[in-house]
């Protein structure tokens, strides 16, 4: 059986495959309610094979959307139609996962095809929360910088959506602490200028996140597992850079997270990104290497002879797709014929299996 295929044991799941799909915004929702469309979105993706199937970057609070659009869990009437789409993926044998977040100052601004930009608050936006009051960009409005009071209720919002989650009938939370939204704001120091317990040193740019870590174990069943996703590197000079990361993943270790989920980018504007195949798979080998936790890696993976690589080499644990995924909700059906390996396909698709040479 190819590595890819092998499955893997965390705390009491069992994923059958290496293969996880990763969150993508699809900006859709109304008031943070799913529909139709993230239920045929995402069960796609576990009707295709993905072990693991995340819901887009869903918001604590209605503040911490991305866009208007975006996914929310801060009531619990969102519950319903996520339960849903829970139930669906796991008949088809996939976990369904979250992933919990706050856009920090990158909130409040338009869906990407009409254009992306900050909406002002007079045309229906809201105003943006961050560790300091500074902007993402020039041009952004300038977030407001939060108060420890402030933060302490963002952190017990991120404890009542973890509660949600889990009755929603989710397996898996991932923490969203990369691409410059509000956990990440926090951890680097391009963003993070404060000078009280949560600024300055390491060790107070990370309590931010060690609290929302211990606030969510104390409602997330103990058997389930907790990730985590971060931006690796800064990829600018002076920011969070990968011994940070190594650092963290020490601690966490014996902090409540079973995985690292290893991006990069997305806090500092202006800056040059070696985009290529596996351009970040050396920051999930470095980490796991260095301090012993589970990792997954992100981006720009497309074929099944890369993954395989990846797990067979033993530099990542899980390999979390996008956009090859978009473009082929099946690719773990595909990878699983072109290696040869012979897994279970939905009975209904079961005349596919042969395919013809």
């Amino acid at each position: 059986m190819p590595h890819l295929f092998s499955p893997l044991r965390i705390k009491s799941l069992e994923l059958r495959n290496r293969i996880v799909t990763s969150p993508m915004c699809q900006y859709s929702g109304t008031d943070g309610f799913a529909n139709d469309w993230h239920l045929v979105h995402l069960g796609s993706f576990a009707v295709g094979g993905s072990a693991l199937v995340f819901t887009e970057a869903t918001a604590v609070s209605p503040e911490g959307r991305i866009s208007p659009g975006d996914l929310g869990i801060w009531q619990d009437e969102h519950i319903e139609f996520l339960k849903r789409i829970t139930s669906f993926v796991k008949v088809q044998g996939a976990v369904p996962g979250i992933q919990l977040a706050h856009a920090g100052r990158k909130a409040s601004t338009q869906q990407p095809w009409l254009g992306g930009k900050p909406i002002q608050q007079a045309d229906g936006g809201w105003q943006t929360l961050a560790p300091s009051a500074i902007a993402f960009k020039d041009g952004d409005p300038v977030p407001a910088e939060l108060s420890t009071d402030e933060i302490a209720t963002i952190v017990n919002q991120f404890q009542q959506a973890a509660k949600r989650a889990s009755a929603a009938g989710f397996e898996v939370i991932e923490l969203h602490g990369a691409h410059g939204y509000l956990i990440n704001e926090f951890l680097s120091p391009i963003s993070n200028h404060r000078t009280d317990q949560y600024g300055g040193a390491f060790e107070n740019r990370i309590r931010f996140l060690l609290e929302i870590i211990e606030s969510v174990k104390q409602v997330w069943p103990e058997h389930l597992p907790i990730f985590l996703r971060i931006s690796a590197t800064d990829w600018a000079e002076g920011g969070w850079n990968e011994n940070d990361s190594v650092a963290l993943a020490t601690i966490l270790k014996t902090e409540g997270i079973d995985l690292i989920d290893c991006s990069s980018g997305g806090n500092a504007a202006k800056v040059q990104i070696p985009v290529r195949p596996l351009y970040q798979l050396p920051f999930a080998e470095k980490i796991k290497k260095e301090s012993g936790i589970l990792t997954g890696t992100v981006g720009m993976i497309t074929t099944a002879e890369e993954a395989e690589g990846i797990i067979s080499k033993g530099q990542a644990d899980l390999v979390f797709m996008a956009r090859e995924l978009l473009r082929d909700p099946h690719f773990p059906l595909r990878a699983a014929h072109e290696l040869k390996a012979d897994i279970t396909w939905p009975k209904q698709y079961e005349r596919a299996k042969k395919k013809a040479d």
